[in-house]
């Protein structure tokens, strides 16, 4: 038969059976930053590594954490070195990461704030932006705003979310549609999907805008993690195509390089490809482009340097998006 059980409180953490009240009113920021790396780290040893605290420190602020709240949060063991989390450990933790993403992000507005127009400016960015259109912001940027400090930080197109979630870069490039979560952003450019093979391959001579199914028969060569990318395979199957991937890659060079050698056709966004390269012949499609954007958290302050560079990244966008449009012709 099954009752409503009160579960029971271990011996040496609670008081009184139950959690106060007033219990959550007193925890501190410092024993919720050692719960959890903790639990990150999965010792009280690497958790003082990582937060450059004494290992009694940490032990005494998840202590008086488990004594406020009246529950066991980890699990110790003789003899080992390693802690798990219990049923109410797991509980927590879910909003301790909350807690204190939100508590950094607050920090990076105050910094953010006091900086004005001198400081950092903390901008993310993946390979194909970084060589085609953050360029031409960055000069036309510090002519503006010389006293700034542009810090670049780049990532994987869908790694960078994360970094605007924390706080850890104030604006980031990224693709269309926005993920779920406390983003805003606008369309730099729409930049259209090129197959790029071989000009002693016999594909060379196909004519631009080639039918799906043309597209499907080939021995593809992409990329390994691009949010876009996998976008174009949804597509395709979308359309009863199952692409063909041989070979995939990180490095935009690479890619195209392998396109060159004959070993497949690269289906890549324009901006990714080097037009100098004589080794390939590039072919349009009429595969829905990739959206270019510049991203920023809704909630957290955005200084004056930040709206500058979120202007002149249209600017160069506007620019940009006639350039791709009389490559593509």
């Amino acid at each position: 038969m099954l009752t409503n059980q009160v579960p029971t409180i271990e011996p040496g953490v609670a008081t009184s059976g139950r959690i106060l009240p007033d219990a959550l009113t007193d925890l501190s920021l410092r024993q919720l930053l050692s719960f959890r790396a903790v639990a990150v780290e999965g010792s009280f040893h690497g958790a003082a590594a990582a937060l450059d605290y004494t290992q009694p420190a940490v032990s005494q602020h998840v202590a008086s954490l488990e004594s406020a709240l009246g529950v066991r949060l980890l699990e110790r063991s003789r003899g080992r070195r390693t802690v798990a989390l219990t049923e109410a450990g797991e509980l927590l933790l879910r909003h301790v990461v909350a807690i204190t993403n939100r508590l950094q992000a607050a920090r990076a507005d105050l910094l953010a704030y006091a900086a004005g127009e001198t400081g950092t400016l903390r901008v993310g960015l993946f390979q194909s932006v970084g060589m085609r259109v953050l360029p031409a912001i960055m000069t036309r940027f510090a002519q503006v705003w010389p006293g700034v400090e542009v810090r670049l930080s780049e990532a994987p197109d869908e790694g960078l979310w994360e970094l605007v979630e924390l706080g850890a870069v104030d604006l980031t490039f990224g693709t269309l549609p926005l993920p779920p979560g406390p983003f805003d952003a606008v369309e730099l450019v729409s930049d259209a999907y090129v197959l790029v093979t071989a000009v002693t391959s016999p594909f060379a001579a196909t004519p631009a805008n080639p039918p799906l199914e043309v597209i499907g028969a080939e021995r593809l060569i992409g990329f390994k993690t691009c949010g876009s990318t996998r976008t174009l395979e949804e597509h395709l199957r979308a359309n009863g195509i199952e692409p063909n991937f041989v070979f995939r890659s990180e490095d935009n060079g690479t890619v195209q390089a392998m396109a060159g050698t004959g070993l497949g056709t690269a289906i890549v966004p324009l901006l990714t490809v080097d037009l100098a390269d004589r080794s390939v012949a590039i072919i349009p499609t009429d595969l829905p482009p990739r959206r270019i954007a510049l991203i920023w958290h809704r909630d957290r302050y955005r200084s004056p340097a930040a709206e500058a560079f979120i202007e002149i990244a249209m600017e160069v966008g506007r620019s940009l998006a006639a350039e791709l449009a009389a490559e593509r012709a």
